[in-house]
């Protein structure tokens, strides 16, 4: 895997990784997007669980990116705090957009859990839950 954020600067805050994450998911950017994510990452989505960054490469991100690709996704609210070398960002959002088809107009909620390293701040956990 590329070096974490190879030729940028790591994101100064917590909410910064993760709307790096998030961009890096619509612009189709792998490597950028696995690079925020720890090793140990566990992602709630849909019901189902991964439960390492290799886990979630190979079932949700080709996924994920095709999604964030196909949509937009607007963050309504945040909530955002940290203790020490652990964050997290809470958010309400509202995607819209067409996907395999069909349109999308859908309210959800994320949660970030993230560590600072000497890297800058890793995405440790993910849940995403939305209403259909």
């Amino acid at each position: 895997m590329a070096a974490p954020l190879a030729g940028q600067q790591p994101p100064a805050t917590a909410s910064a990784a993760v709307d790096a994450f998030h961009r890096a998911l619509q612009q189709g950017d792998s490597a950028t997007a696995l690079s925020l994510l720890a090793p140990d990452v566990v992602v709630f989505e849909s019901g189902t669980r991964q439960l390492s960054r290799e886990e979630y490469r190979s079932h949700h991100l080709g996924a994920d990116m095709a999604f964030e690709g196909a949509t937009a996704t607007e963050v309504v609210a945040r909530r955002a705090g940290e203790a020490g070398e652990v964050a997290w960002v809470l958010s309400e959002t509202r995607t819209m957009g067409t996907f395999r088809g069909r349109e999308v107009d859908r309210s959800g909620v994320e949660t970030m859990l993230l560590r600072r390293t000497a890297d800058g701040w890793r995405i440790v956990h993910v849940h995403w839950s939305a209403r259909r």
